[in-house]
């Protein structure tokens, strides 16, 4: 069934997913061993429109304690009682935040990519599915306590921002949702506080809410696996080896102290 899905995708998309389905995380889970940190998934869920492929984003409720009013992938930490896998939690987290059947037949999972670590020290896996059917996007509806919007954004757009000129929809320079002065895309680099790395926050303007941090990260990962290229513009800061193998070390050295 998902061969003939994939049989009317464009050219281009069925490369790009293929792509994906190949991928084989290298996340050494062994790096935590015998310690036990939190851990979460994000359900990165694309589809195409008009031969291009897409992401289903929310902005999170403004009365969230944490991260309020910022863009987010549906996604949330593990529940210990229910979920088995990343796949569990993503697929619970979407179908209460966006109201995505986890059994949806339209839905076929692609890869789980390697596990991102947040700046609180959890360790999120990100669940790549894609989507066969479209119109299932015309049922989805926003939890009243999680979200505030679901938006979408073009997936390449992420490793070249200018695509995103575009989009007919995008929020005024300027304003509340885009407070800056560039037109698709800037960064800024920090420290993390419980490491000795700099993190690269990238930030991308949107129809909605700025996408930027980890949701930014997990969407710049896909689209290299997908487009099989880099980025447009620096991912990394200066002097710093490429990737977050060093921040999963500098995290398992933590929390083996504080077991």
């Amino acid at each position: 069934m998902f061969t003939n899905a994939l049989n009317r995708l464009s050219n281009d998309t069925q490369e790009y997913i293929n792509r994906l389905g190949k991928y084989q995380p290298d996340f050494d889970d062994s790096l935590y061993s015998g310690c036990v940190p939190i851990r979460a998934a994000v359900l990165v869920l694309l589809y195409e429109i008009d031969g291009k492929i897409r992401v289903l984003l929310t902005t999170r409720s403004k009365n969230l304690r944490t991260h309020p009013g910022q863009t987010a992938l549906p996604g949330g930490k593990a529940d210990e009682t229910t979920d088995k896998s990343a796949l569990d939690t993503a697929l619970r987290e979407a179908e209460e935040e966006v109201g995505l059947p986890r059994k949806c037949p339209h839905i076929r999972i692609i890869c789980a990519l390697d596990t991102f670590v947040s700046k609180y020290k959890i360790l999120v896996t990100p669940v790549v599915a894609f989507l066969t059917d479209v119109s299932v996007l015309n049922d989805l509806k926003a939890s009243d306590a999680e979200v505030d919007l679901i938006f979408s954004h073009p997936l390449e757009a992420l490793l070249d921002p200018l695509l995103a000129s575009a989009e007919p929809d995008l929020v005024p320079i300027g304003s509340v949702d885009w407070p800056y002065d560039v037109e698709y895309h800037n960064s800024s680099d920090a420290s993390l506080p419980w490491c000795a790395l700099t993190y690269r926050m990238h930030r991308f303007r949107s129809a909605a809410s700025p996408i930027k941090g980890m949701t930014s990260d997990v969407l710049i990962r896909t689209a290299e696996i997908a487009y099989a290229k880099g980025p447009a513009y620096q991912r990394w800061p200066t002097n710093q080896t490429p990737g977050f193998t060093g921040t999963h070390k500098s995290l398992a050295a933590v929390l083996a102290n504080v077991q």
